[in-house]
């Protein structure tokens, strides 16, 4: 029969409903229950969408013997990291500082008090590749417990004491700007960077999005034609490998290989919200169509795939298929064929561009299985077949059109419809940057009415006359919720020039401050009235969604930007100058920090379009947006904008026309009404920004 997770808001958790072991969900019941039965709590924290979990799933926790040894030794907790990701950070801090690395399913034991004495990720049910079974492990860590209790509850003190001490960083006392960016991607090009590949550091790779968005808006300031190269050459070859889902569109979360073409085929809605603006904005800067090709394709996969009928987005789509990894996406060689041969194309071509083969390419898929790809460029094998771009591109269109309709004929994987405000609002602020690169205001329009449901839903105002952000239903929110929330509506606010956007952003970012500031600097995961645990995280890392502290960062720096205010800019500094050093010396763990520090590196630019919506204040704003300047916040504004905001306050059409105001920290030079004038005005700043970056040298020391 069910186990209590049967009731359970997550999908992930009611995966486990019909498993043996006696699971409960995090709270006080089942530490109560741990002390009063003497016995440790066996923590499992995964996802829906994680292949590794379920493969644990299936080995153990399906298993009446294992879950007979689990129940009768432990209280036994099962926890979704996405519902609860302050948990997730607290134990995956043990779980690294034991074992040296990460991962899920991760597998915590813990004292009845919540303190953590070993820990591990995945073990197989049988020793395997030197890891030790999971029943071993089971029996190990419950005859300590028993045997040498004294010893195991000292060693959890300890441990408990690090996760606490492990966010503690050190501010510098000078913010060395350009010492610091020019450090981090020193590191990055000479050391990370996979120049035959692309992207970063060996397999698995992961999509690093922010690490690209970083490097963009370095090769904007400075004109560093490697940050470009490294940036273009990942999201290149990430769009031609497996990773990309060729026939539907999202990226799955990580490539197991060097090459971008095995993945572990889970789509999370994060990597593509992150990925969205990173493709727009390189397909922008550099007017590579290749590049426009998967931007549009990781939109709609957005709008079509993961969007719910509220206009809001789904978290994340399985690995598995039927307990199968990547059923639903491989081909064989004559599945594909037989398709395109219906669709009236050759299959042989469309067999060699998509590099399907009779022997296949993923052997532990099974024999003939391929993950499909683009072996090379879509314009190389174009120009290598004798055929016009243009042509195939259309030839492809019908050919992939028939592929998708095949493939949703099979069975699909498993989807985990939480909705979660932190992801949804990243996809927001992708949609918006992606639809003003690419002129697409119908992503726009989306992400409007995806906003507008978070508020109606998500945020509230508490009996204390607090604003809060849930996260997701039946849990508060954490600062990523809040501060996500809140860039998305600087977005929408800067996009439509709608007040109403401005005033919501200042509004949760007063409630984040208010409730998760730390007074050495920087913001807690954790708002000071909630749950307490072991530790209140500080997340810090730009892991595979940016820090919520990075988040605030970017929040304050524009509401400072938008406002003149110093209440803004003070808190960002503080968190600046926190940041700095294990950014200079990590660089791949702080895109979105490095990404603030080149923008700040560039100096404040606020550009202020007023004008009635229609053509000539739309040229003014493509103007703007054109000229790729690093820093600059390009806002829209109607006539009647009133002075909700102060930026905009006196800022007016010039003699009935749209005009354009081109300022710094408030202070504006005389309006434009002429779109080359103002393309003209800020294609010399950022002339100016380069030449001065050329010039810098590093320290004697650092040389």
């Amino acid at each position: 029969m069910p186990n209590r997770l049967a009731a359970s808001t997550s999908p992930y958790l009611r995966q486990h409903a019909d498993n043996p072991v006696d699971w409960r969900e995090w709270g006080e019941e089942a530490f109560t229950e741990a002390r009063e039965r003497d016995v440790p709590i066996f923590l499992s924290v995964g996802y829906s969408a994680c292949h590794w979990c379920h493969v644990m799933a299936h080995e153990s926790f399906e298993d009446d013997a294992t879950a007979a040894e689990l129940n009768a030794r432990f209280v036994n907790v099962k926890v979704d990291r996405e519902e609860r990701p302050d948990v997730d950070a607290i134990y995956m801090k043990a779980v690294q500082g034991m074992t040296g690395r990460g991962g899920w399913p991760m597998s915590v034991f813990l004292t009845p008090t919540a303190e953590p004495f070993f820990a591990g990720t995945y073990f197989p049910k049988g020793d395997r590749h030197g890891m030790p079974s999971f029943l071993k492990v089971v029996r190990s860590v419950s005859d300590a417990w028993t045997q040498r209790r004294d010893e195991v509850i000292a060693s959890a003190a300890d441990i408990a004491a690090s996760i606490a001490q492990a966010d503690v960083l050190e501010a510098v006392d000078v913010l060395d700007v350009e010492g610091t960016t020019h450090d981090a991607a020193t590191l990055v090009l000479d050391r990370a960077w996979d120049r035959t590949h692309g992207g970063f550091g060996r397999a698995p790779k992961f999509p690093q999005a922010m690490t690209i968005a970083w490097l963009l808006t370095r090769s904007d300031r400075t004109g560093d034609d490697d940050a470009l190269a490294a940036a273009v050459q990942a999201l290149d070859h990430m769009a031609r490998g497996g990773i990309n889902d060729l026939i539907a569109g999202g990226f799955a979360r990580y490539s197991t290989d060097e090459r971008w073409l095995v993945p572990h085929f889970e789509k999370m809605l994060y990597d593509n919200a992150l990925l969205l603006p990173a493709y727009a904005a390189a397909a922008a800067r550099t007017g590579d169509r290749s590049l426009v090709t998967p931007t549009v394709e990781t939109a709609e996969a957005l709008l079509e795939t993961f969007a719910t009928p509220d206009g809001v987005f789904v978290a994340a789509f399985d690995a598995d298929t039927d307990g199968v990894e990547g059923l639903t996406h491989v081909w064989t060689d004559a599945e594909l064929r037989e398709v395109v041969v219906a669709a009236g194309h050759d299959p042989d071509r469309f067999a060699r561009f998509l590099g399907v083969t009779p022997g296949g390419n993923w052997h532990e898929g099974g024999e003939g299985v391929t993950v499909i790809h683009e072996p090379v460029p879509r314009g190389t094998f174009a120009a290598t077949e004798g055929l016009d771009l243009l042509e195939f591109a259309a030839a492809w269109r019908e050919v992939r059109a028939a592929l998708r309709a095949r493939r949703d004929l099979r069975p699909q994987p498993g989807v985990d419809d939480k909705v979660l405000t932190d992801w949804n609002a990243l996809a927001i602020v992708g949609l918006v940057r992606a639809g003003r690169a690419l002129g697409r205001t119908d992503w726009i329009e989306a992400a409007v009415r995806a906003a507008e449901h978070l508020h109606a839903s998500a945020v509230t105002v508490a009996a204390d006359a607090t604003l809060r952000a849930r996260h997701t239903a039946g849990v508060d929110g954490f600062l990523e919720d809040h501060v996500n929330l809140a860039l998305a509506d600087v977005e929408l606010f800067c996009a439509t020039g709608d007040a109403r956007w401005f005033a919501r952003a200042v509004a949760l970012a007063e409630a984040a401050d208010a409730r998760f500031a730390d007074d050495d600097g920087g913001w807690f995961q954790t708002p000071v009235d909630g749950e307490r645990l072991i530790a209140r995280p500080k997340e810090t890392w730009d892991n595979a969604t940016p820090a919520g502290t990075s988040v605030m960062i970017e929040v304050c720096r524009r509401l400072h930007a938008l406002t003149g205010e110093a209440r803004w800019w003070d808190p960002a500094e503080r968190a600046l100058r926190l940041l700095a050093d294990p950014a200079r010396r990590m660089p791949t763990g702080f895109g979105a920090v490095l990404r603030q520090l080149e923008e700040l590196a560039a100096g404040s630019v606020e550009v202020v379009i007023v004008g009635t919506p229609g053509s000539d204040r739309d040229r003014l704003e493509r103007a703007a947006l054109d000229a790729h300047h690093p820093s600059a916040i390009v806002v829209v504004a109607a006539p009647d904008h009133g002075d909700a905001v102060p930026l905009l306050a006196h800022r007016t059409e010039v003699d009935g026309r749209p005009a354009a105001y081109v300022c710094r920290a408030m202070v504006c030079e005389r309006p434009v009404t002429d779109p080359a004038e103002l393309s003209a005005l800020m294609a010399s700043d950022r002339t100016r920004l380069q030449r001065e970056a050329a010039s810098y040298t590093p320290h004697a020391d650092e040389a």
